[in-house]
């Protein structure tokens, strides 16, 4: 392993958190990051930080959606659930709808193919790489 490697993969000892795991069993999980000193005493200096996760069901199976949830305790972080788990979701809809576009427009046509509507079968030329 190259030095760069070896300090690329090194915990950074002044971010550290705490991870508290919260659930309804319903609807999803709060993950509450609470910010510890080295010694793994609360550092009050940082703001502990809400993560929300949630699933949705595609018709390309479920779909796992992360989202931060701002708010000042637990309590508040369970009321903001529900709309920062929406803003997630559209987050993460128009990533979905934006791979779908970068991957559409990687289609190539055949060479020679690109003024045939349709082919003798009725289907058209377009090939994938």
């Amino acid at each position: 392993m190259s030095q760069d490697s070896q300090a690329d993969s090194q915990m950074d000892l002044a971010n550290l958190y705490r991870e508290d795991t919260y659930t309804d069993r319903k609807l999803g999980v709060i993950r509450c990051m609470t910010p510890v000193t080295g010694e793994g005493m609360v550092d009050a200096s940082r703001p502990v930080q809400y993560l929300g996760q949630a699933e949705i069901m595609t018709n390309m199976g479920p779909v796992p959606i992360n989202f931060e949830i701002e708010a000042g305790s637990l309590a508040e972080a369970v009321q903001g659930f529900a709309d920062a788990a929406q803003k997630g979701i559209e987050r993460t809809m128009q990533q979905m709808q934006e791979m779908r576009r970068q991957q559409a427009s990687q289609l190539v046509v055949a060479p020679g193919m690109a003024g045939l509507k349709e082919g003798p079968r009725g289907g058209g030329k377009i090939q994938i790489p």
